[in-house]
């Protein structure tokens, strides 16, 4: 069983930063990869962006192209998200996410929410205008 905890989300004005953190209690943090996922009141749950195991892939949603940042410890069981220039939308709960079944075949196979095995209890991030 993989548990997983996000922390740093909070309040913060548009233009502002936040970094996101996520903490695995897992052995072999290192065999999976990782995504980050957010869901705004009254909307689906979106792909926000997701890493391999070894870092040498990751993949974000258009919408955060240019502004987030996502990276990973494995000497620390722990998956970050960098969030600048933030905006009014990018209001919503952030989910911590792991998957034993990426195949590493495609960058694209990390915003399918199927392959994923594991989720956190998420984390709020408000942005005001």
């Amino acid at each position: 069983q993989v548990r997983l905890v996000e922390s740093g989300g909070g309040w913060v004005q548009a233009g502002g930063s936040l970094r996101l953190s996520c903490a695995a209690s897992v052995r072999t943090f290192s065999s999976y990869a990782m995504g980050w996922f957010r869901q705004a009141p009254g909307k689906e749950r979106e792909f926000v962006a997701g890493i391999s195991a070894t870092s040498a892939r990751t993949h974000y949603a258009d919408s955060v192209i240019g502004r987030f940042t996502i990276s990973r410890d494995n000497a620390k069981n722990k998956v970050y998200l960098q969030m600048n220039s933030l905006k009014p939308e990018d209001t919503a709960v952030y989910y911590c996410t792991a998957s034993t079944r990426y195949s590493g075949s495609s960058v694209y196979d990390l915003r399918n929410r199927s392959i994923y095995d594991y989720w956190g209890q998420g984390t709020q991030v408000t942005v005001s205008s």
